[in-house]
């Protein structure tokens, strides 16, 4: 007998999807708005957290699982489930940067094993929708303001290496292509 009404295992668990890195093209491409939000979404809202909790990070665009679109999930909480504080925004759009700038080492999950040191506004308000298809606005501050800043530069088709000198970017992106084609990197 078949039981209809049991949903089976692999149709409600959440998967561990595969993060681009770098040389991929796809992250410089600019991400298209978010039309709809319907159960399709809300699999790949799930299914994102569960690929940044897993790599750990702190935020994650969804053109680094190779969805160029318009969506970012963040949460800058701590590390034990019951200290998280998961936030997704939906067409995300800083709305206005605070004036005071905040220096800090930024890491990217599409660019493993390097860190920046980055000088980036300390407060953000951010314009976004949420994944009820609600209208929200927050006033970001510190390590949130930081990361939705470089969620959303990921949607514009913009890196962490993007601050760097050329001459020290480019040195990043032949290592990349290197690993990329199984050669070693220097």
């Amino acid at each position: 007998m078949i039981d209809r009404n049991r949903r089976l295992a692999y149709v409600t668990a959440m998967a561990v999807l595969p993060i681009i890195v770098l040389p991929d093209p796809l992250l410089r491409k600019t991400s298209a708005p978010i039309e709809r939000v319907d159960e399709k979404l809300q699999r790949l809202i799930d299914d994102m957290f569960e690929t940044m909790y897993d790599a750990p990070g702190v935020g994650l665009a969804a053109v680094q699982v190779g969805v160029p679109r318009r969506l970012i999930v963040l949460d800058v909480g701590g590390e034990k489930e019951d200290e998280r504080r998961p936030l997704v925004m939906l067409n995300p759009e800083i709305v206005r940067l605070g004036p005071e700038l905040r220096m800090h080492e930024e890491g990217c999950l599409s660019i493993p094993d390097v860190r920046i040191e980055i000088e980036r506004p300390s407060t953000a308000t951010v314009r976004f929708t949420d994944r009820d298809g609600n209208v929200q606005e927050i006033d970001a501050e510190g390590l949130l303001a930081t990361a939705v800043q470089h969620e959303i530069d990921h949607l514009n088709g913009k890196l962490i290496i993007d601050k760097l000198s050329r001459l020290k970017r480019d040195m990043v992106v032949r290592r990349f292509k290197k690993q990329a084609k199984g050669e070693p990197a220097d």
